[in-house]
């Protein structure tokens, strides 16, 4: 994997890049739409290449461990070719979703163990295994093993679960090094600074991290129930270590805001199932602003979903005729506002890219932010 910066925007720390991976370029910031089990739920693998062009998509190393299982992906020669997606892949390793799983898990020196959600069955993830097992997988860039500790951990805590996380990473790292991907192409591993809420040992992690080496760092443990400021604070505290010449990934954030709230900070890659999950309970993000499409407000408004945006679904579909749909309990609708947010995410880092490189980022963005938080 390659990485370069094209372009730092006057009076922030935003910067556009290109990351190329053997599966094609994707240039930053960029956001990821989330494809937990293999799919990112309602949309067709053609609209997210033709209509929305998503450069990466992720999938889940939990939920497709648990299901179809390792054979199957094998079986087939990868993800990629299981889902038909030709362009890169991003693996999350997991370890956000056992840390939510926390009345059916144990975190112990070995690994998490933990029992499905689907059956009931016990299993361990080691940070070696979760390599193998994203080997298998097939993904393009994998995510090492780490405890996400919740935003509101004590001290002690965050200091007992970040040497934890640590001493997972020297271990994940030694596997990787040691292995080499089944499918022909080379894999990136991006290890994950963690710390919880607290700047010396965000500070810390930051550091061991940057002594790696990787390819591409994470910045996790964030948007879990922390003050927004404080989740600001920290990005600008790893941000100030973390190397300048690799590519920097804040997980599962979040809002339009919060996504240029992070670009601003230096914050290269992102991604969140919000666009998708509330899209599918009405909520729309417009460059104007946010819709609940239950709202009777919009039952005989003609116009267009985003009239000053540039959404697939612009040209298509009224806000009229969506609010039927959700009202009617059609599927229809879910697609329409899946689709529609992931184009709306895609549009935002492609402009907040053109600005950085024209040079107004700082301006542009002070105006979305404004905008895009807008209850309409």
């Amino acid at each position: 994997m390659k990485f370069k910066i094209d372009a730092t925007a006057p009076e922030t720390a935003a910067r556009a890049g290109e990351i190329t991976t053997d599966h094609g370029v994707i240039p930053t910031p960029i956001f990821m739409p989330v494809g937990t089990v293999g799919s990112v739920k309602g949309v067709h693998m053609r609209e997210l290449r033709d209509d929305i062009d998503a450069k990466i998509i992720l999938g889940n190393t939990y939920h497709l461990y648990l299901r179809p299982g390792l054979d199957v992906i094998r079986g087939a020669g990868g993800l990629h070719k299981f889902n038909s997606w030709d362009r890169p892949i991003l693996t999350d390793s997991g370890g956000f979703q056992v840390f939510s799983l926390s009345s059916n898990r144990k975190l112990k020196e070995e690994g998490a163990y933990f029992r499905s959600h689907i059956d009931g069955s016990k299993h361990l993830f080691t940070p070696e295994g979760v390599v193998d097992i994203q080997r298998t997988i097939g993904s393009d860039i994998m995510m090492a093993l780490d405890e996400c500790a919740p935003g509101t951990s004590d001290y002690a805590y965050a200091r007992k679960s970040l040497d934890l996380t640590h001493r997972w990473l020297q271990r994940g790292w030694k596997r990787y090094q040691e292995t080499e991907g089944l499918y022909g192409y080379s894999q990136a591993y991006f290890p994950i600074v963690q710390g919880c809420v607290y700047p010396d040992l965000r500070r810390e992690s930051a550091r061991f991290i940057s002594d790696l080496g990787a390819d591409g760092n994470a910045i996790g443990g964030l948007a879990v129930g922390e003050p927004t400021e404080k989740m600001y604070e920290m990005i600008e505290v790893v941000n100030e270590i973390l190397p300048q010449d690799k590519p920097r990934y804040l997980m599962g954030v979040g809002t339009p805001a919060n996504i240029l709230e992070a670009i601003d900070r230096g914050v290269d890659m992102m991604d969140c199932v919000m666009p998708t999950r509330n899209g599918r309970n009405g909520m729309l993000f417009t460059s104007n602003g946010i819709m609940n499409m239950r709202n009777r407000k919009w039952a005989d408004d003609y116009s267009e979903l985003d009239p000053d945006g540039t959404a697939w679904v612009d040209h298509e579909y009224s806000k009229a005729y969506v609010r039927h749909l959700f009202v009617s309990q059609e599927l229809l609708a879910m697609q329409i506002a899946s689709i529609h947010n992931l184009a709306f995410y895609l549009q935002l880092v492609r402009e907040a890219r053109k600005h950085i490189l024209d040079g107004d980022f700082a301006s542009w963005k002070k105006d979305m932010v404004e905008r895009v938080t807008r209850r309409l």
